[in-house]
């Protein structure tokens, strides 16, 4: 069976994918404690982790190079990240269980499907994406934005909104007031 994404990688990118494939098989084989979890996914994404970063295993990328965390991040388990495209979390993002941030997508014309269609995906400081959200290819959340769980992103989050539903809409904005009326300090 030929690999589909191969013409996306020239040699070194391809020598790269295969051994982080390794790397995330060698994380989620067996239990790790925070550090050497750590200290593994800084070899996947090649940048070290601030000491402050938490992640649950298992952990799943597709490429892992493209991966950019910044300090108190914290990943829960079953969080998928497609990252071909560039996946940046910026300083205190929550990432709830079994969520997904794709960053790939394929050409709607039948004839090109096999091309990858590639967009980075940002997310803000103090954001957090609940359980099983799917934030799709080229999108933004903002700082201090809550994506619900279960919600799918198709479009940027502004700054202190909160989104929910399929395909994610606002439904509430969070100000000083309401932030410290629900706990969120």
């Amino acid at each position: 069976m030929t690999n589909v994404y191969a013409p996306q990688f020239d040699p070194q990118r391809r020598q790269q994918s295969v051994r982080n494939q390794a790397l995330v098989q060698e994380l989620n084989d067996r239990p790790h404690d925070v550090a050497a979890t750590r200290a593994l996914v800084s070899q996947i994404t090649g940048q070290p982790l601030d000491d402050s970063v938490e992640i649950r295993l298992p952990f799943y990328t597709d490429f892992g190079g493209n991966l950019r965390m910044g300090k108190r991040v914290y990943i829960s388990h079953n969080v998928m990240f497609t990252d071909l495209g560039g996946i940046t979390l910026a300083d205190d993002v929550l990432i709830g269980p079994g969520a997904s941030l794709i960053t790939v997508n394929h050409q709607l014309d039948p004839a090109h499907r096999h091309e990858l269609d590639l967009k980075p995906i940002q997310v803000g400081a103090r954001a957090w994406i609940g359980a099983k959200a799917l934030i799709l290819p080229g999108v933004t959340v903002g700082e201090n934005a809550v994506v619900a769980a279960g919600a799918v992103v198709t479009k940027d989050v502004a700054a202190n909104t909160v989104v929910a539903g399929v395909p994610a809409k606002v439904i509430k904005m969070i100000t000083a007031a309401s932030a410290k009326s629900s706990g969120c300090q």
